[in-house]
Order: structure tokens, then C-alpha cells, then sequence
């Protein structure tokens, strides 16, 4: 059976063909990141549940593995933050707070990149996402987009040049090349 790749619409029993499909993929992507089965377990749950009121909400631009993996970070996103928050807290209780400020470049540097990477084409932010940020080998990369390994590799070369040029423009030239002039 073949991964549904159009709008719902199409295919109202989609999600559910979607699901076989997907499954060991989207539960495979958390398991990685996260170390623990319970979690991914958890968040695969969570991820499917997302998956279904978006169905139900009629937002879903393109049902495909894809997608659910993009759900899927969300929700580890959520998870980290939850369980950052709790350390907090325990950290707060046992009067172990350390200074945000040693924090500042990290968060800086962060907040600059999620910005270049909101004025990139879908594709590109897409690609630059599952590669970099979550770390997928680029095979796993050109299958989660539906392209060849080589196309892949292309679109990749051509986003990297699109992020750097788009972070130029945003925020000035990196400090190298400054000291260098």
C-alpha cells in the first residue's frame, strides 16, 4: 500500500491506512531522541491523538509520514519543555538555580537561527529541520520528504546556501568574516 500524500479530502480513512505506515517511523524518530521507550510510547500516543483533531479540524495540508513527524517533534518539543520547567522547580526546591545569564549566547544564537529558518521556502526549512536539528541521516531525510537520496542531498546544498544568505541579511555578517575586512 502506498503512503497517502494528498489532502485529506481525498481519502477520509487515510490517517487510518497512514497509521500502519507510519507507525514504526514516527515511534522510531522519538525512541532516538528521547531514550525511553515509556516516552516514546507516550509521545507516539500523544502524536496520533494531535493527528486525529487535526484530521477532524480539517488542518492538515498533506497527510504523510512527513506530517506526523513534524507533529511528532512538536510533541517532543512539548515534552522537553514540560520536563525543563519540572527541573526547575526541583532545581528552585533544593535552592540549586544557577544564573540564566550564563545561558545568553546559547539562547541568543538559538532565537537567531529559529528566525533565519522562519523566512526559508517550506521545503528547505523542512529539509534543514530533519537534518540538522534532528539529526536524521540524509537517507532517512530524502524518504520522510518523498525525494531521492540524490535530490535530497541538492535540496540540502541549496537550502544551507539560502539559510547563510538569509541570515546575512537578517542579522549582518557572521563576526569571521567582519574581522577578516
Amino acid at each position: 500500500m502506498s503512503e497517502p500524500g494528498n489532502a485529506v479530502a481525498e481519502n477520509p480513512m487515510g490517517l487510518l491506512d497512514l497509521y500502519d505506515i507510519a507507525l514504526p517511523d514516527v515511534y522510531g524518530y522519538l525512541l532516538r531522541r528521547c531514550h525511553s521507550p515509556a516516552i516514546a510510547q507516550d509521545l507516539t500516543s500523544e502524536t496520533f491523538i494531535a493527528a486525529v483533531d487535526a484530521v477532524q479540524r480539517n488542518r492538515v495540508p498533506s497527510l504523510s509520514t512527513a506530517w506526523l513527524i513534524g507533529v511528532a517533534r512538536n510533541k517532543l518539543v512539548d515534552h522537553w519543555r514540560r520536563a525543563e520547567r519540572d527541573q526547575r522547580l526541583v532545581d528552585v526546591v533544593d535552592g540549586t538555580v544557577t544564573d540564566p545569564a550564563d545561558d545568553w549566547d546559547r539562547v541568543l544564537d538559538g532565537l537567531l537561527a529559529q528566525e533565519t529558518l522562519a523566512n526559508l521556502a517550506p521545503q528547505h526549512r523542512g529539509a534543514l529541520t530533519l537534518r540538522y536539528l534532528d539529526g536524521l541521516p540524509v537517507r532517512d531525510v530524502a524518504r520522510l520528504l518523498g525525494r531521492t537520496l540524490g535530490a535530497t542531498e541538492v535540496l540540502l546544498v541549496r537550502a544551507r546556501r539560502r539559510f547563510r544568505e538569509s541570515y546575512e541579511l537578517l542579522h549582518g555578517q557572521p563576526e569571521e568574516e567582519e574581522e577578516q575586512r
